[in-house]
């Protein structure tokens, strides 16, 4: 096996969203970081102190001190092997279910998976992947359209359901929502989700939304960041002009795999890249 490239702090904080004063404070603090040294004397940093921090930063967002999140993300580490198998048998229960139609059992499994792990594991390490293969197997003629429409359904319910009341507080405001023809909105969900539990209110439009409805709502409500995601460059690429106008009257973002670097550019909107739940973990207010 290829081993994940080793990371010099730069890079790490650029990832993770966290300054490198932010990132050395933890290391020095908590022993959060576990670098090793190149033949040139820096400090490297592997995936394993990436994904600590990444569940740091999900403890933080929890309500923990620095003090105790650190010490929840190192224990937690010690334990993983055995949080792995069980996520791994949980994970597998449920895509059973859903694959039967049993939306009782899907249920019960998703109430067990809340109930252990953090909101952002279950979406990024269960739902979203059950989700990418699903579609995979519904491509190859695996899978029915009723199962992928069924599944797609109890989970975009129970994300529906962590979004109730998103919309109240006080933090920045996002507008989300998916572009014209664009009817998969799962991972926009779940974005929503994820920024909302970092302190954003979440103004959800969905599927297939007009992007001349975008302009308007955002010149009447001023959002701090307008997301418009889509799966495929065809649903972007003929509106350049309207998304262009859109970012003038808001800070936009675009999103998902029909999302580009040249598009974003040109329009004047920043590009989010990664799964969901990195990237809405890594957004911050302009």
């Amino acid at each position: 096996m290829i081993e994940p490239p080793l990371l010099r702090i730069g890079e790490l904080s650029r990832r993770l969203g966290v300054s490198e004063h932010v990132l050395r404070a933890w290391e020095r603090r908590y022993g959060l970081l576990q670098p090793v040294r190149s033949a040139g004397g820096f400090r490297l940093y592997s995936e394993a102190d990436l994904q600590r921090i990444r569940r740091m930063q999900a403890l933080l967002s929890d309500g923990l001190s620095a003090a105790e999140a650190a010490r929840a993300a190192i224990n937690e580490e010690a334990s993983a092997p055995a949080v792995l198998v069980g996520l791994a048998a949980e994970a597998t229960t449920l895509a059973r279910a859903l694959d039967g139609y049993d939306e009782p059992a899907a249920q019960a499994a998703l109430d067990r998976l809340f109930g252990t792990l953090t909101v952002e594991s279950v979406l990024r390490d269960v739902l979203l992947p059950y989700l990418h293969e699903l579609g995979e197997r519904w491509r190859s003629g695996a899978a029915s359209v009723a199962q992928e429409h069924f599944a797609s359904n109890v989970i975009r319910g129970r994300l529906a359901g962590l979004g109730r009341g998103w919309g109240h507080g006080q933090g920045p405001r996002a507008v989300l929502a998916c572009a014209p023809d664009e009817q998969h909105d799962i991972p926009l969900l779940a974005f929503g989700v994820v920024l909302n539990r970092h302190g954003w209110r979440i103004d959800y439009l969905g599927a297939n939304t007009p992007i001349d409805d975008l302009v308007r709502l955002a010149g009447t409500t001023h959002p701090d960041l307008v997301v418009v995601s889509a799966t495929q460059p065809q649903r972007l690429a003929p509106l350049t002009a309207q998304l262009t106008r859109l970012a003038g009257t808001a800070p936009l973002a675009l999103a998902g795999p029909g999302a580009t670097t040249e598009l974003a550019d040109t329009v004047g909107a920043r590009l989010l890249t990664g799964d969901p739940v990195t990237a809405a973990q890594n957004v911050k207010a302009r």
